[in-house]
């Protein structure tokens, strides 16, 4: 049983190699602007050596993604889930390829036959809950306005995230943080510490 594990914590090793340096090759050079070559040979592999820890390029990219959320909520754990999007927003701001390759692939993978499209719809229904909860707790505190559905204010406050997303890819003239802290004010969110 020893033996197995040597391999497999390998491949799990690699794995995760690959996806800090996938991460960090997107986020510079940008979504369309990389080859798979090129993440390979930032991880030290073949592009079929590389291929062959993931399955696919698209799975490559879902894990991809999967990284860069695990990374956001590493790096905003201690924010509560309005402020960490929020937060997750401004930071999006310095990782235009990543943010490319989010806008392109989620609207991809928007097909029911896109092998990612389940990852999607699991990613969103968690966001989503963590946020109308989020809600519902300041919404009892008092800090955010009674009178909106939480669901559907969380729904919203992702659509405008995603919006802002695309829309920065665009020379927007206003930063995607503060267009979503408008919104935020628009709900009547008062600062946390006032």
């Amino acid at each position: 049983m020893a033996s197995s594990r040597g391999p497999y914590a390998k491949g799990v090793a690699k794995r995760a190699e690959i996806l800090r340096a996938a991460l960090e090759v997107i986020a510079r050079h940008g979504y369309r602007k990389t080859s798979t070559r090129e993440l390979a040979a930032a991880a030290g592999l073949s592009e079929a050596g590389m291929l062959h820890y993931f399955g696919s390029k698209e799975k490559l990219f879902e894990e991809v993604l999967r990284a860069r959320d695990e990374v956001d909520a590493a790096r905003f754990a201690d924010e509560d889930p309005i402020d960490g999007l929020q937060a997750v927003i401004r930071h999006n701001g310095t990782v235009s390829g990543l943010v490319q390759l989010y806008s392109t692939f989620s609207a991809e993978a928007g097909d029911p036959e896109h092998t990612s499209h389940e990852f999607f719809v699991d990613r969103y229904a968690t966001i989503r809950a963590r946020l109308a909860a989020t809600i519902r707790t300041r919404q009892s505190e008092g800090t955010l306005t009674p009178d909106a559905d939480p669901d559907t204010i969380a729904t919203l406050l992702i659509a405008v995230s995603d919006g802002l997303q695309v829309q920065s890819q665009y020379a927007l003239t206003t930063p995607p943080a503060d267009a979503f802290n408008h919104l935020l004010t628009l709900l009547s969110v008062r600062p946390r510490n006032s």
